[in-house]
Order: structure tokens, then C-alpha cells, then sequence
């Protein structure tokens, strides 16, 4: 749930606040945040399809690791960027590790619940994950408010260090795991 609640806070506290932040931070007119938007959103669906790839090969558990690290690195450089080709490359990037652990959940899930409670343990863990992540934006915005947004946006990359020790603590190795 821990895993599923950062990714979804991650998510969408940055994709909603994105096209305000370009605007306001970097005085991105609204077709230009549009564009930086959608490479951030093509960076997410590459980075879905390599998270299968790598977990497939490494495993879960390290994989996810990779790209909570990732998550948190990319933020913290991206609250601090200003030219725009570098935000355009970086955003690509950002896409990629804040959303690209989304294609784990399903399998991680499967792999640490028998068959009798699966369809229930993905349902509860994922949505009340979607549930708590949705509160993203409303954070985001009042600490964009009350400090910056570029003060918000580094903040958020803090959750990801959250996501690291549960990962690291809670989290069992299911490579290879026979599903029951």
C-alpha cells in the first residue's frame, strides 16, 4: 500500500501542477507547458515498458528500488532547472521513473497473494494507494502557495525515500515465485 500510495501521490501531484509550475516558474506559455507535458508523459510510457523489461530480468525488488532512487534523483534536478531543452530531456526522464514502477504492482501483487484473495489484495492495495496519492495535488499546492512551486516539487521527491525503506524492509523478492 505504501509502494502504490507514493507512485500515485508522485504521479499525480507532479502531473497536475506540472503546467502551472512551467508557467509560472519559467514562463512556459500554455502550448509550450503542453509539450513539455506530453514528453513527460511519452517518458512515462517507456518507462513502463523498461521496468517490465528489468524486472523481468533483475527482479522485482531491485528493479523498484532502481526507480524509487531514480524518482527521487530526477525530481530534486528538476526543481532546479531552468533552460528548456534540459527541462524537455529531464522531464522525459522524470516521466520515466515516477510513473514507470506502475507496471510492477500487478505482478508483485500476484506473485505475494494466492490465488483465493489476488483479485481483492490488488483492488484493496492499488486504489487505496490511488486514493491516498490523490491528495498529491492539494499538497503540492499548498506548499506551492505557502513557499514555491519549484520548494513543492523538490519536497515531493522526499516520499520517495519513504518508498526505498518500505521496498527495502517490506518488500520479498517474487522473480521466479510460483503463484499458488
Amino acid at each position: 500500500m505504501i509502494l502504490t500510495s507514493v507512485q500515485n501521490f508522485g504521479y499525480y501531484g507532479l502531473m497536475i501542477w506540472l503546467p502551472t509550475f512551467m508557467a509560472k516558474q519559467l514562463g512556459f506559455s500554455l502550448g509550450k507547458s503542453s509539450l513539455w507535458t506530453a514528453v513527460t508523459i511519452l517518458g512515462m510510457g517507456v518507462g513502463i515498458w523498461v521496468f517490465g523489461k528489468l524486472s523481468d530480468y533483475f527482479g522485482r525488488k531491485p528493479t523498484f528500488i532502481f526507480y524509487q532512487v531514480g524518482a527521487l534523483a530526477i525530481i530534486l534536478i528538476y526543481a532546479q532547472l531552468d533552460d528548456p531543452m534540459t527541462l524537455l530531456f529531464a522531464g522525459a526522464i522524470m516521466g520515466m521513473f515516477v510513473n514507470g514502477m506502475y507496471a510492477g504492482y500487478g505482478v508483485l501483487i500476484s506473485e505475494s497473494y494466492p490465488t483465493e484473495i489476488r483479485a481483492t489484495a490488488q483492488n484493496i492495495l492499488f486504489n487505496v494507494g490511488r486514493g491516498i496519492g490523490a491528495t498529491g495535488p492539494l499538497v503540492v499546492g499548498v506548499l506551492a502557495s505557502t513557499y514555491s512551486f519549484a520548494y513543492a516539487i523538490a519536497l515531493l521527491a522526499s516520499i520517495y525515500v519513504l518508498d526505498v525503506i518500505a521496498t527495502v524492509f517490506l518488500i520479498k523478492e517474487s522473480k521466479g515465485v510460483s503463484l499458488k
